[in-house]
């Protein structure tokens, strides 16, 4: 409890002025004009996103982890490289790769003789393209999750079921599909509340979601309250998306119990052809057309011969990497603690006081990560700053001089804006992971004498060991990206690599920014390869 409600303190003070009063003026503003465009857009571009990632991220998971194919090793991990591409810049690539004066309708001009107005392109800037950016990048939260539901399945399920005279497609959809739903279910709540809560993409195409109208009302109207209240209608929604996944599994439950894993489906002939096909498309339009794009316009740009350039980009590096680290180690620590614990207080009575506690404690953690970064960060700053001034004073008035601002004058509060945030990645994949260890094992650990401790330790953690990298490496890949928040709540003179792309980015400096765009991907490589080496060797 104590851990959930520090963690969901910034949720906690923005949720305050839900109930506030003078903000008439501004509501009744955004009712007449553009409050309805805010829902119709955000159920519109969630329900498209979902649909999206939910079927690419299980395709390629089921193609993956059960049949073999041409080139099937190498998307096993490639699959996860737009992990590392922002959504913000893969806007600013396909805007500039399709727009009028691009390369792609310059060249469809010079093919057929057109001019304007002879033939139609679909507008990249618009809600059907911010659904498909977001696709593009986000598919992998589904991906990895499956993927690995599917990898640590129970012993012959999928074998007995084609036994028993089912189609692989019957076998799928009845028993491979089920097993992973917990998994597929997080992931997608993860895609969704990324989704909505992202602010670049969107603003930059020009479709206006709750998330332009909190920024809106915050900066532009001048009114924090309204701003507040519009968060918390966000996170409303967001949290009865969660409530229905979780009343329409009723009383499933979805325990693995084998330990082997069944042998690959070889595919041949125009099935293999397919299954590559349908694996190469998301990896080259999430990751390989973009990165190749990014990377001949930093050539075409010369910054690689600077003489300055490594040690620029060698102190941003060292920035994104430590903030991320540090925060992937303790979100996947923290997540650990309150998915295990609520564990324990279901096994000691689902309907006790103590149970629904921790249930309310880990729903509430969850629904940062549906909170815009900035609004995260002001709710952030309101009571750290407190905090802070209150230290100052003790240490004043105890050792007799001022130590300044020891919590947001380094990278503490930042750390702890990037745990309100992105804890909900790392809790949902825990849990998802739990939720696959059946009660039996915690039985069989208490008949042997070990206590609740020892029974995480050595029963528990070894299970999770997938879920676990898998949490920390969508944590690290997240923060490393996090753009609001830093930009808000980074120390003077503490740049990372997604506040000097955003920066150069937004000033049309695209040419720059591919830099540093492309200095992030390469910071995520690394624990991408770790990641996938681990899921590629199972159990």
């Amino acid at each position: 409890m104590l851990i959930g409600v520090l963690v969901a303190l910034p949720v906690l003070s923005v949720s305050a002025n839900l109930f506030a009063g003078a903000t008439g003026a501004t509501w009744a503003h955004l009712v007449s004009t553009v409050l309805s465009e805010y829902v119709v857009n955000s159920l519109l571009l969630s329900l498209g996103v979902g649909v999206g990632v939910a079927v690419v991220g299980v395709a390629t998971a089921w193609l993956t982890a059960m049949t073999d194919f041409p080139g099937r090793r190498m998307f096993d991990w490639a699959l996860l490289l737009p992990l590392a591409m922002p959504a913000y810049v893969m806007a600013y690539v396909y805007t500039d790769l399709l727009q009028f004066v691009g390369p792609v309708q310059t060249l469809l001009r010079e093919s057929f003789g057109w001019r304007r107005g002879d033939y139609w392109f679909p507008e990249i800037r618009s809600l059907g393209g911010a659904t498909l950016m977001f696709i593009c990048v986000l598919y992998p939260y589904v991906y990895l999750l499956a993927r690995t539901a599917f990898l640590e399945r129970g012993s012959g399920t999928f074998e007995a079921a084609r036994s028993l005279g089912q189609s692989p497609w019957q076998a799928f959809y009845r028993v491979s599909m089920p097993l992973a739903r917990p998994a597929i279910a997080a992931g997608v709540a993860l895609v969704l509340m990324e989704t909505l809560a992202d602010y670049g993409t969107v603003a930059y195409f020009a479709v206006s979601t709750f998330t332009t109208g909190i920024y809106r009302a915050w900066f532009s109207l001048g009114d924090r309250v309204a701003a507040a209240q519009l968060a918390g209608a966000l996170l409303s929604f967001v949290l009865c998306l969660l409530v229905l996944e979780r009343i329409s599994r009723g009383r499933a439950r979805f325990h693995e119990t084998g330990r082997r894993r069944g042998e690959r489906r070889a595919l041949s002939g125009w099935p293999a052809r397919a299954a590559s096909l349908v694996c190469f498309l998301p990896l080259l339009l999430g990751f390989l057309l973009p990165g190749g794009w990014l990377l001949g316009l930093s050539l075409a740009e010369g910054q690689w011969n600077e003489g300055e350039f490594g040690l620029r980009y060698g102190v941003l590096a060292r920035n994104s990497l430590l903030v991320a680290g540090i925060s992937a180690f303790l979100a996947v620590a923290l997540a650990v603690l309150l998915a295990y614990g609520l564990r324990l207080a279901q096994e000691r009575g689902g309907s006790a006081p103590g149970a629904l506690l921790a249930r309310v404690a880990n729903r509430i953690v969850g629904l940062g990560y549906a909170v815009p970064g900035s609004v995260i960060a002001v709710g952030v700053l309101i009571p750290v700053t407190r905090l802070d001034h209150w230290l100052a004073a003790r240490w004043l008035e105890w050792f007799g001089e001022n130590p300044g601002l020891l919590l947001t004058g380094g990278i503490a509060a930042l750390i702890y804006a990037y745990l309100a945030r992105f804890l909900a990645i790392a809790l949902h994949t825990v849990e998802s992971g739990l939720a696959r260890v059946t009660p039996s094992m915690d039985a069989a650990a208490k008949s042997l004498g070990c206590g609740p401790t020892e029974t995480l330790r050595r029963v528990h953690v070894p299970l999770l060991r997938s879920s676990l990298f898998s949490a920390g490496l969508l944590v690290f890949v997240d923060v490393m990206k996090e753009l609001p928040a830093t930009l808000v709540m980074r120390p003077f003179n503490f740049d990372t690599l997604a506040t000097q792309t955003y920066t150069l980015a937004a000033d049309e400096r695209l040419t720059e920014a591919s830099t540093a765009a492309l200095a992030i991907v390469a910071v995520g490589l690394l624990p991408v390869f770790l990641l996938a080496r681990q899921v590629a060797k199972g159990k």
